[in-house]
């Protein structure tokens, strides 16, 4: 079986920059969706009946989580408001590159914010050791899908591309 040939695009550093751009704000678009009705959901919980019931662990881990998903929406929406300052400025490389960390950064927060609002609700529904299991595990996957997957790919690709400069 012969090896996948690697990926490649025929274009300038301009065209390139503006297509990481493009693919960024894509991530961005969507990402952000989620985390606005999460936020949404998140502040209107103290308004409730039962929030006066709820335990002081249960109290911290909805602040913890409120704060994360806040987090996470300033990080998302950083891209946008830097790109503003910036248009015309001839600094998209920059951009570009701050976008990647500020997304990375962003679904930390998110991470937290979805765990922690499983766990919330879960503590209240079911027992502390389950909600805190189940968002072990959501943390888990997350982890996995999120990290793990693309870095074994990453690796994959590394390993490819050297045995094809290797001398044979």
């Amino acid at each position: 079986m012969s090896e996948p040939q690697p990926y490649t695009r025929d274009e300038s550093e301009a065209e390139r920059i503006d297509r990481n751009f493009g693919e960024q704000l894509q991530e961005l678009r969507i990402a952000q969706a989620g985390v606005q009705i999460l936020f949404a959901f998140l502040l209107t919980i103290p308004f409730q009946q039962r929030f006066t019931t709820l335990s002081d662990i249960q109290r911290t881990i909805y602040v913890i989580t409120l704060l994360s998903v806040a987090l996470s929406t300033l990080v998302f929406m950083a891209p946008v408001a830097m790109h503003r300052m910036l248009f015309r400025e001839g600094l998209k490389d920059f951009v570009v590159r701050q976008t990647d960390t500020l997304i990375g950064t962003g679904m930390f927060f998110l991470v937290i914010g979805i765990v922690g609002g499983v766990v919330l609700v879960l503590d209240v529904l079911l027992s502390h050791s389950t909600a805190f299991w189940i968002g072990g595990a959501i943390a888990l996957l997350a982890a996995v899908l999120w990290v793990l997957l693309p870095m074994s790919q990453r690796h994959r690709q590394r390993q490819r591309r050297h045995r094809a400069d290797a001398p044979t």
